[in-house]
């Protein structure tokens, strides 16, 4: 599963500016809701109670909400970078400055943990993190992560 296949350059927030946890799940929801036409408050109320289970702050920095959805067909993702890290209550308490928000259909199942999964193994990767945190440009980001999509290719 390629990372461009679940994330346009037009989901790309590539300098976000939030105070909260909060704050940045409502604006992760709001671009998603104009990408997806799903109501932003109901993007908003799945991860929400999403992160009531737990955080998916993974550590380093990174965070990957998540959630299933009835109202989309396919999996999509919204990444932002943030100016300055918020708390995100993360596995390892280290404020967090990269989030990959990935809603999946209902019904996706496997697809949507192999997704997870796919996003979670390139975000681990310190080389292109380093680069995604130094640059503020979508164009530049979503280059970044495709062309790490190619280097892990199975």
């Amino acid at each position: 599963m390629a990372l461009a296949d679940l994330l346009q350059q037009d989901a790309i927030i590539p300098a976000l500016k939030v105070n909260s946890k909060k704050q940045l799940l409502q604006d992760l929801a709001a671009k998603a809701s104009k990408l997806t036409g799903v109501p932003e408050r109901e993007i908003f109320d799945v991860i929400l109670q999403r992160e009531r289970l737990g955080s998916t702050g993974v550590g380093h920095g990174i965070a990957i909400p998540h959630g299933k959805l009835n109202s989309i067909s396919a999996i999509r993702g919204v990444f932002a970078r943030l100016d300055v890290p918020v708390d995100f209550e993360a596995l390892d308490d280290e404020p967090v400055d990269l989030i990959f928000l990935l809603l999946a259909p209902e019904g996706a199942g496997a697809d949507h943990l192999k997704a997870l999964s796919r996003v979670a193994r390139v975000l681990r990767d310190q080389d292109l993190v380093g680069k995604l945190r130094k640059t503020n440009s979508a164009s530049a980001i979503y280059a970044f992560l495709n062309e790490e999509q190619a280097t892990h290719a199975a």
